[in-house]
Order: C-alpha cells, then sequence, then structure tokens
C-alpha cells in the first residue's frame, strides 16, 4: 500500500539582510504570487506552501498544476525531505523516490562507477541493489568505457544521461516528478520517454508537476491546481477520459515513429 496524507502543511523561507535588495524581493513578490512579507531585522519571509490539506491514496495518479512560484515544485521536495515544513504534518506510507533534477548529486570528481553507487545510496538503493544494476545503468546511460572517468570529463549529454539512467533505476512505491524528465539528444529522449513510463508504471502512488495539461491528462487520474501556495481545486479525471487521453498519446508516438 501506498499512502500519503497531508494536514495543514506550511512552508516558509527566510531571507536574513535584505532590506536593501528592494529588486529581488519585487521579483521573490512576483514568483510567489505576492507571498512575501517584510519581518522584523530585516528579514522576507516567502510562503511557498499555505496550510494545505491533502490525501492521495494507493492507485493516484496526480497532477499537480499552476503557475511558476504557486508550490508545485516546494510540495514534491517536501514530500521528498527536501524541505522541511515550518507548519502542519506529512505522513507516507510506502517508499518514496524522486526524478527531481536527475543529476543533482553527481560528484564531479568521482568517476561514472562512483557516482552510481553515491546517487543510489541518496535514492535509498541497498548496495546489493546497485551492484545488480550497475551494468545496466551503464549501458542505458551510453557511457562505455568513461564509465571508468571521473564525470568532469563527460559531455553534458554524458552527464544527463548517467545522471537520468540512476534516478530510473529505483522501484519506489511513490513516485514523484517535476516536469518531464528527458536527457540526451533525439534519439535518447525515445529511450527516456520509455523509461519514464515504465518507473510511472511500477508506482503505486505518482506525483507529477507539470505546466502541461495535456502531459498531466496523459498520466494522471486526478488533478489538483495551486495557485498562491494554496491548493483551489482538486478533481477526478473520468476514467474513461483518462484511458482516451493515454491512447491518444500511445496513438501519436506510435505517428511519429513510423
Amino acid at each position: 500500500m501506498a499512502h500519503i496524507s497531508i494536514r495543514n502543511l506550511t512552508v516558509e523561507f527566510k531571507i536574513y539582510g535584505s532590506s536593501s535588495r528592494s529588486l529581488k524581493r519585487q521579483i521573490l513578490a512576483q514568483a510567489t504570487g505576492g507571498l512575501v512579507k517584510q519581518g522584523d531585522n530585516n528579514v522576507i519571509t516567502v510562503k511557498a506552501i499555505d496550510d494545505i490539506s491533502l490525501e492521495i491514496g494507493d492507485g493516484d495518479r496526480v497532477g499537480l498544476l499552476g503557475h511558476n512560484g504557486a508550490g508545485k515544485t516546494t510540495l514534491l521536495r517536501t514530500i521528498a525531505g527536501i524541505y522541511k515544513p515550518t507548519g502542519g504534518v506529512i505522513e507516507i506510507e510506502g517508499s518514496v523516490g524522486a526524478l527531481l533534477d536527475p543529476a543533482a548529486g553527481l560528484d564531479l570528481e568521482a568517476t561514472g562507477r562512483e557516482n552510481i553507487y553515491l546517487r543510489g545510496y541518496v535514492l535509498g538503493m541497498t548496495r546489493r541493489e546497485i551492484n545488480e544494476q550497475i551494468a545496466a545503468i551503464a549501458d542505458f546511460a551510453e557511457l562505455g568505457n568513461f564509465l571508468e572517468l571521473p564525470v568532469k570529463t563527460y559531455s553534458t549529454g554524458m552527464f544527463s544521461r548517467l545522471g537520468f539512467a540512476i534516478s530510473t533505476a529505483i522501484k519506489p512505491d511513490i513516485l514523484l516528478i517535476d516536469e518531464a524528465i528527458g536527457a540526451g539528444d533525439a534519439s535518447f529522449q525515445i529511450k527516456a520517454k520509455q523509461r519514464t513510463d515504465e518507473t510511472i508504471g511500477r508506482a503505486r502512488l505518482l506525483l507529477l508537476s507539470s505546466h502541461s495539461t495535456e502531459l498531466v491528462d496523459s498520466y494522471c487520474n486526478r488533478k489538483v491546481v495551486f495557485e498562491h501556495g494554496r491548493i483551489i481545486s482538486d478533481t477526478r479525471v473520468d476514467a474513461r477520459s483518462f484511458s482516451e487521453a493515454a491512447t491518444q498519446d500511445s496513438n501519436v508516438e506510435r505517428d511519429v515513429a513510423g
């Protein structure tokens, strides 16, 4: 079983010594929908999540929609444990895997093989699980002999492919994705799309943050819309509509391939 229970969640960020940064404050205000408050001692508080409650059950495929700064990414990072809530409670049942920034945490001085271990541990994989998948990860990332070289010698495409291959090797109960995941050139993008679909298919619960309603329609059976750190709507997608959307997406892929 997989389940997420969120009750009265609030996430705030404090920026210190900002009295002279009027331009930065204006930008922050625009990015967060105006949820920026000037406090004492030149402290600015940015409220990214504003007292939200949400229940997500086993089998849910939830699409998070909203403008930039609406709170979608902050919610995913809080569930992943990257951000600490200022208030409220998050209760999670099941293992969590996050595709928020596949290349994040890679060590430029370490080799590709070493990074597979390092990143794998961060994602919650055991040494045995990494050993079982290391060859497949290296093959999928198309590293060849570069597997034994420091990552700082990699091209941008190789760097992205390695991060993506490691991140999608996980098999979590709960999968968090921020926007469409992709890496490498056009040919690799086809593999990446298939790999992402397989990773989503294995998960018992999905949270997908995106600006694209079409992308959400292709994967999700529920839409949650954010605005200024709050949830303004939470709707179920009709099962028939969801199925048709997925079929249509598949047909488009076959047409492109043909």
